[in-house]
């Protein structure tokens, strides 16, 4: 008999101290197994050395560039401010290392080009986190969208709003790639997956945070168009009067499917499905998103393994953002505004 050695861990480094890193990646490492999170860099060697010894991580680099450079480190996490997605992962593949950047891929679609361009050249894996796409709830949700069970889908609506009441959050911030299309961009990329085709936005209304010159947007709303006739609404907030929704509704020429809570879907969810007059309800159950991600990216790495939440999926929803952002009249993340005339 032949024993088979089991396949070394993905050794995995983290790029900044981010809040979201336990939850996204360190968490997940511990469960989904075959990983580890090797190494970290930030901006703030302090910062570093505490993240590191709270969460277990054998080594600091003093830079980013340092981290990257680390032949002891196969892949990069990347949960920096959206501004610095891009530059950071095409470094990181200029270095060979494959990457999980979090969404927003980018902080604009020219930018999602030249990421996604460099990684057909690389031949390595870069996935975009978004997260809820790896629950059994997702699939769920696409499957009963495109199968007929609706009848010919005449309408999406998606939603993602929650409450940021701290305006010197970095989320706010324009430099960085802020605004709550950019932080709560799950409903565009929601409407892509029950949408029956490539949807086109008609037009997009933002409330603006006062101070920020006209270029934060702390909600927007979006209304698209399908090829078919459909239409689509997007709702993204981090400060309105909507304080907390998380839904999609898909509307059919037999029926409608309304879905609560797809982004995390492991707290709690509910699918509803009317047809003919007659209501089904379900949960859905599945691993933690965050579980189901980490999982999608080792096999991808290790084995080939195909994922939805590519580079150049990525490009398509950048530009979606980006043509909300020029419906609503304001600038697009990563650009130098025009002053007021």
């Amino acid at each position: 008999m032949v024993l088979t050695a089991n396949p070394p861990d993905l050794r995995i480094g983290v790029l900044g101290a981010a809040r979201i890193a336990p939850a996204a990646l360190l968490k997940p490492a511990g469960r989904v197994g075959g990983v580890n999170v090797s190494a970290i860099a930030a901006r703030d060697p302090q910062r570093a050395q505490k993240f590191a010894s709270k969460h277990n991580i054998a080594r600091v680099h003093t830079s980013y560039d340092d981290l990257i450079a680390d032949p002891d480190v196969d892949a990069v996490y990347v949960p920096l401010p959206n501004s610095l997605h891009a530059e950071w992962t095409l470094r990181a593949i200029a270095a060979g290392k494959h990457v999980l950047c979090e969404k927003p891929f980018t902080a604009n679609a020219a930018e999602a080009e030249r990421v996604a361009d460099a990684v057909e050249a690389s031949g390595l894996v870069v996935m975009e986190a978004f997260h809820y796409r790896y629950h059994a709830l997702a699939e769920r949700m696409r499957t009963i969208a495109h199968d007929g069970t609706l009848g010919d889908v005449t309408s999406v609506r998606t939603s993602l709003c929650f409450p940021l009441p701290v305006f010197s959050d970095i989320r706010y911030n324009y430099s960085l790639g802020g605004g709550a299309s950019m932080d709560a961009c799950y409903p565009v990329h929601a409407l892509r997956l029950l949408g029956p085709g490539s949807p086109t936005v008609v037009s997009a209304s933002a409330k603006m945070l006062k101070r920020s010159a006209g270029r934060i947007d702390r909600s927007m709303t979006a209304r698209f168009s399908f090829a078919g006739g459909a239409t689509g609404r997007t709702d993204a907030s981090m400060w309105s009067h909507r304080l907390l929704r998380i839904g999609a509704e898909v509307e059919g020429t037999r029926g409608r499917m309304r879905v609560l809570n797809y982004v995390a879907p492991q707290l709690y969810n509910r699918l509803s499905v009317t047809v003919d007059g007659r209501t089904t309800r379900e949960r859905v159950h599945g691993e933690p998103t965050y579980d189901a991600q980490l999982r999608a990216f080792v096999a991808a790495v290790r084995d080939g393994v195909p994922f939805p939440t590519t580079a150049r999926d990525a490009v398509v929803t950048m530009r979606l953002l980006d043509d909300i952002y020029r419906a609503a009249g304001m600038p697009l993340r990563g650009e130098t505004p025009q002053a007021p005339s």
